[in-house]
């Protein structure tokens, strides 16, 4: 029996909780990390019991007389650490081992006790990481030389995205200084691609994926409710409202304007009715201990109902106790996503999850009824790995040459050789991106060795430097020396307007530029500006679920009547296209206005596509919402043109030099891509913006299916 396997205060501490039984993932785990060093990854649903899983059989195992830090336990956010750390803590006080939270936050004293004597368990984030290898170099030898384990929390944030590629280096570079070979223990509820997570630990052949496929009861339900406006309707409102008011709710929309709306217009249904009071917004903007109160209020209310408006803050997996309904305003952009926030809901053992999806056009009902069919399928999009993330090869040489105060130049090239992040880039792509850090001064070369150069300090030296994802400019908002949180400006901050934060309404008094900060005072009413959520990208396979949906003549149950009837006039508008094959035939709608190309496949094809029509002077418009092109010429001129398409791709490396030249900031998804040399500037777009090689599949295998409209 795995519980007998595990040390006595680790048995005592299951004794003393008054567990009924371990988790199907807790014994799966216990047995196989006690009996091997093999990197585990371990899969299961939300609050299943993963962090227990891997740190009971950790601690019965390591010994923690050795010197140094035996356990590294990384976190994609500040608040899940904070979260997590009372936890581990409760754990570790059993075997009298010390926790150490480490970020920005964290207190200096207790960061000062561990660089003395460094021991125990650190929880961490990748950029405090980052920030100790350039800052602290010595210290994370000394630190980190004797680790046994690294916990990686919420593994599928990191994997395929540049944050993920950072860390990868990270570990990379922790192997490098370290006196044996640690063990990596990834835990997740929504992995899409076992064999990238297996990758991910530096070695896919000694990592072993434990899956613990025990399903829970989703009650899901679709509303329709069509909408023209920026503004949520008032029927939507109130149908939320009495979904909503006697339970315990999270609401997810897709972006931080529209949880304010939602929290705020809610609460206003909710006093003129003398219901609950409890309505709160939770997303990045937000000031930092106010979102902590609101998670706090959450976990330990158990009388009263809340309604938490929120964006990804609340997706992963920070405990807020026990929530009763998930609802999601419009869809999601990926399967991943939905199924992490519907896991926050049903938490206790024997509950089932409850998930309100409302949708406000036809397309966005298709889309989310495309992502639920496919989570219930088991389809979960695999993660967008990068062939050569370059970006990031350039900033993690920035920070080794930072961290070793100057390397010699063949030393640096062999570390990131051998780094297993960047396998994929070759020795002449190394040098050559080192020697443009010589040539623009981000690195000077003195003799053999090369040191941070004259421009590179200004980058390295800034607090921006540890991380890899752009931050946008935001204003701190402050009402009678009380910060509410921060916001971007956008061109309807201005004085005297209204603004919709912490699910209240304010009105600006003043706007200091320089200080960057925004003095309000409360308002009776307001509009929110339109706060622009950060979108996403949408995964082909989404995309050909929809197609599939227009012509299928099942009758999903699940939907309300609205609902059906949407979709049902969105199939009818379809019915015209005599669709064979779902792969090669492809509905193309002539109106007397424009020709609508309808791909249904995803953002990055549809981007390239887009490109390659502008190449051949065909006037498009890519409408994201539907994943139609709109094209502007007529149907006979479009038809002859569309045959040049694939042509252009043989000088694409050529035109995308010279659409980064008109528009730089097309690169604005990677923060140091721009630092690189203009070819390697133009592979990232090719790999990271654009999907050309699906493109060119799609246009020599399409055949395009016309229907005209008397529009």
């Amino acid at each position: 029996m795995s519980f007998d396997l595990l040390s006595e205060p680790i048995r005592k501490y299951i004794r003393d909780k008054r567990w009924e039984q371990l988790r199907p993932i807790q014994t799966a785990a216990i047995e196989k990390i006690l009996s091997t060093d093999d990197n585990y990854i371990l899969a299961s649903r939300t609050a299943s019991g993963k962090t227990e899983a891997a740190f009971l059989p950790i601690l019965s195992k390591i010994d923690f007389t050795n010197e140094g830090v035996q356990v590294l336990y990384i976190s994609p956010l500040i608040a899940l650490i904070n979260d997590q750390f009372y936890r581990i803590e409760e754990l570790c006080a059993y075997l009298d081992v010390k926790v150490t939270k480490w970020h920005g936050e964290a207190k200096k004293s207790e960061k000062d006790h561990l660089l003395k004597r460094p021991e125990g368990i650190v929880l961490i984030t990748p950029e405090s990481l980052e920030a100790m290898f350039v800052n602290k170099p010595y210290n994370v030898k000394q630190l980190f030389a004797n680790l046994k384990y690294i916990v990686i929390d919420e593994i599928h944030s990191f994997i395929g995205t540049d944050r993920g590629i950072q860390l990868k280096s990270i570990l990379s570079r922790l192997a490098y200084i370290n006196n044996s070979k640690y063990c990596v223990v990834g835990l997740s509820a929504t992995i899409g691609d076992y064999n990238e997570a297996k990758k991910f630990t530096g070695n896919e052949l000694k990592t072993k994926v434990l899956l613990d496929r025990t399903a829970k009861d989703i009650h899901a339900q679709f509303k329709y409710f069509n909408n023209e406006k920026e503004e949520l309707p008032l029927e939507l409102l109130k149908d939320l409202y009495l979904e909503t008011k006697d339970n315990k709710v999270l609401i997810f929309p897709n972006s931080r304007g529209r949880a304010e709306e939602i929290a705020v217009k809610l609460k206003k249904i909710s006093n003129k009715v003398n219901g609950h009071s409890n309505y709160f917004s939770h997303h990045s903007s937000v000031d930092k201990e106010v979102r902590e109160y609101i998670e706090y209020f959450a976990k330990n209310n158990t009388r009263h109902n809340f309604c938490i408006a929120c964006t990804s803050t609340l997706e992963l997996g920070i405990d807020i106790g026990s929530v009763d309904e998930v609802v999601q305003i419009d869809a999601t952009f990926s399967i991943a996503s939905l199924i992490q926030r519907v896991g926050r809901s049903g938490r206790r053992d024997g509950e089932s999850s409850n998930l309100f999806l409302y949708a406000t056009n036809e397309w966005s009902l298709l889309q989310s009824l495309a992502c639920w069919l496919l989570f219930k399928e088991g389809f979960i999009e695999p993660p967008a790995s990068s062939e050569k993330p370059y970006d990031i090869f350039l900033h993690q040489a920035l920070s080794i040459t930072k961290g070793h105060s100057g390397i010699e130049l063949n030393a640096l090239i062999k570390q990131l050789s051998e780094n297993f992040a960047f396998t994929s880039i070759n020795r002449s792509e190394i040098e050559e991106i080192i020697n443009h850090l010589i040539k623009i001064d981000f690195l000077e070369k003195i003799r053999n060795e090369v040191i941070i150069g004259v421009e590179g300090e200004k980058i390295v030296n800034s607090r921006e430097f540890y991380s890899v994802f752009t931050s946008e400019e935001t204003f701190k908002v402050t009402n009678s020396g009380n910060t509410i949180g921060d916001i971007p400006i956008t061109p309807q901050i201005r004085e005297d307007e209204n603004i919709l934060l912490a699910a209240q309404i304010w009105k600006i008094k003043y706007i200091d530029f320089d200080a960057k900060k925004i003095e309000v005072i409360k308002a009776n009413d307001g509009k929110s500006p339109s706060f622009l959520g950060s979108g996403g990208i949408v995964h082909p396979r989404i995309r050909e679920k929809m197609f599939e949906i227009l012509y299928s003549n099942e009758n999903y149950e699940i939907l309300n009547q609205a609902s059906k009837e949407a979709l049902r006039i969105l199939k009818n508008e379809f019915s015209s296209f005599e669709i064979n094959n779902f792969t090669t035939d492809k509905p193309l709608l002539v109106s007397k206005k424009y020709i609508q190309l309808f791909t249904f496949t995803g953002s990055k094809i549809n981007r390239a596509i887009s490109f390659l029509m502008d190449l051949s002077q065909i006037k498009n418009i890519l409408v994201e919402k539907s994943g139609a092109i709109e094209i502007h010429i007529e149907p006979e001129e479009f038809m002859i043109k569309y045959k040049t398409l694939t042509a252009h791709y043989e000088n694409i490396d050529k035109y995308l030099a010279e659409l980064l030249e008109r528009n730089p900031a097309l690169l604005a998804f990677s923060k140091w891509g721009t630092y690189l040399p203009e070819q390697f500037k133009v592979e990232l777009l090719k790999n990271e913006y654009f999907d050309f090689e699906s493109a060119l599949k799609i246009l020599n295998s399409i055949r395009t299916v016309r229907s005209d409209s008397s529009e």
